[in-house]
């Protein structure tokens, strides 16, 4: 949009642009005036090449200004080679000088009074840790072993829709259209205590309960207000990546914690806070033995420090019985549980909770108002919903069955393929490998791509990721049934190539 007021309408068939003010009072001519904005306009890329500027006509209307005024501001970025004019056509940006003087700009040093960054911005405490990195278009690719992400076929479109409509009827429009302040949904959180905790061992009333943007959010929340500069915190290694990042980036001082066929292994000494995925360990999906989860709260408990339980996927065991959550176990207040719809459901729903002591969930919840206030009323009510009809329930059984299949063709074409063994715990969504020592992760994920496999290094999931380059994880969540056992095949074709190479 062009005008002098920020309410006049763009010109029929352009798209919008920016405002430009143009000043009579100003000492510079109104065609100069005009000038540079156009010219502002076509380097910010306003203006498409394909498209033509609009006429004369069009921008005198819009500016209130002559058209003489205008064909002048005109003239002059032709005389600049900037736009060009083709006959019967118009006027249009001249993509090759545009290309040129966008080269200039950026090869220039910066403008004289521009804001350095680096000066401004505080620096981050978790530089120095390694970063998960994803293939963004990983659909793409035949064979994506993609960790984190779910078949868009499998998500339970049609009751999320319903439970989404019925939360816009009446009864429950309130609650999703309110500003809550700091508070959640309660029907959420009822149902939240009455059906879905309890299936984990955990029995709980309302003021335990605490609704998050996702168990990230949560893990924020708890490295802001537990976390400083002297706290020391214990995490699995190897181990989630991103709550590593959550501790450091506050200051917390990071204490590696080794993990083998039976979980981690529990501090030696005082931790102040540990953070542990003992369900399904992330990656490795190995589940904590109950001798050591017996262990890790009596010392956590007679040293008064904090657990940070993360259950991310305990829906998912494919042989055996689920073993119950930390916080379902005797003295265990001094758990504090995370919990996420987004592993089974779909990760952009973004919609997790907390279960803590009522004085932990007060203060997060007064910390939660000044960042993002509340998780948005509309989804929780449809959660709530979703629940209390049983297709939540029913889709984690339906979801279960078709991941166990998936888990039992893949494990089967790992055993086949690959020419050396690797042990499978009995859940999770997805297989850690630890190939022998000489074959570079990094390296077959590169020749797997290539091949159309998308695999996921392991080395960024340890806190010294050069000395552990030999694992990868592999996702089954997103891949189609039968795509697995192929996938494998040219998965272990690429492993031959990676070692003869080397």
């Amino acid at each position: 949009m062009i005008s002098r007021d920020h309410s006049a309408e763009p010109a029929l068939g352009y798209p919008a642009r920016s405002p430009i003010e143009i000043s009579p009072a100003s000492k510079e001519p109104l065609y100069r005036q005009l000038r540079r904005a156009l010219e502002h306009q076509i380097l910010s890329g306003a203006y498409s090449p394909d498209v033509a500027l609009p006429s004369s006509r069009d921008l005198a209307h819009e500016l209130g200004l002559s058209r003489n005024t205008v064909n002048a501001a005109i003239q002059e970025l032709v005389a600049t080679g900037l736009i060009e004019a083709r006959p019967r056509s118009g006027h249009f940006v001249n993509s090759r000088l545009l290309a040129e003087r966008r080269h200039e700009e950026e090869g220039s040093e910066p403008a004289a009074g521009s804001i350095d960054w680096e000066q401004k911005i505080r620096p981050v405490r978790d530089i120095h840790l390694p970063e998960i990195t994803k293939t963004k278009n990983w659909q793409n690719y035949p064979y994506p072993f993609v960790a984190g992400q779910v078949d868009p076929d499998e998500f339970p479109r049609l009751a999320w829709a319903k439970a989404l409509r019925t939360a816009m009827e009446p009864e429950h429009l309130p609650f999703s259209v309110r500003d809550a302040i700091d508070e959640d949904d309660p029907l959420l959180v009822k149902l939240l205590c009455q059906r879905v905790l309890p299936s984990r061992g955990i029995h709980v009333d309302t003021e335990n309960v605490l609704v998050t943007a996702g168990s990230q959010q949560g893990l924020d929340l708890l490295a802001q207000l537990l976390v400083g500069p002297d706290t020391t915190v214990g995490v699995e290694d190897p181990g989630y990546v991103d709550a590593k990042h959550a501790f450091a980036r506050v200051g917390g001082q990071l204490f590696p914690l080794k993990v083998d066929d039976r979980g981690m292994i529990p501090p030696p000494s005082r931790l102040d806070l540990v953070y542990v995925t003992p369900s399904h360990h992330s990656p490795t999906n190995v589940t904590l033995d109950s001798s050591r989860r017996t262990q890790l709260l009596t010392h956590m408990r007679d040293s008064d420090s904090l657990i940070i339980e993360d259950d991310y996927d305990s829906e998912f065991r494919y042989r055996g019985k689920p073993t119950p959550a930390l916080k379902a176990l005797p003295s265990s207040e001094h758990v504090i549980y995370l919990g996420s719809f987004s592993k089974f459901l779909a990760p952009g729903l973004r919609l997790g909770y907390i279960v803590a002591e009522p004085e932990l969930i007060r203060r997060m919840r007064r910390h939660r108002r000044y960042s993002i206030r509340h998780v948005p009323g509309h989804t929780q009510r449809a959660m709530a919903l979703l629940i209390e009809s049983g297709q939540y329930h029913r889709t984690i059984s339906r979801r279960r069955t078709q991941l166990r299949k998936k888990w039992e063709t893949l494990t089967a074409a790992l055993d086949h393929h690959l020419p050396w063994t690797v042990p499978f715990p009995a859940g999770g969504v997805s297989v850690w490998i630890e190939a022998p020592a000489h074959l570079d992760a990094r390296l077959l994920a590169e020749e797997c791509l290539r091949r159309g496999v998308v695999i996921e290094r392991g080395d960024p999931f340890f806190l010294s990721p050069d000395a552990h380059r030999n694992n990868f994880r592999l996702g089954f969540a997103a891949i189609d049934l039968e795509s697995i056992e192929p996938g494998v095949r040219i998965l272990a074709e690429a492993i031959d190539a990676v070692i003869g190479d080397r």
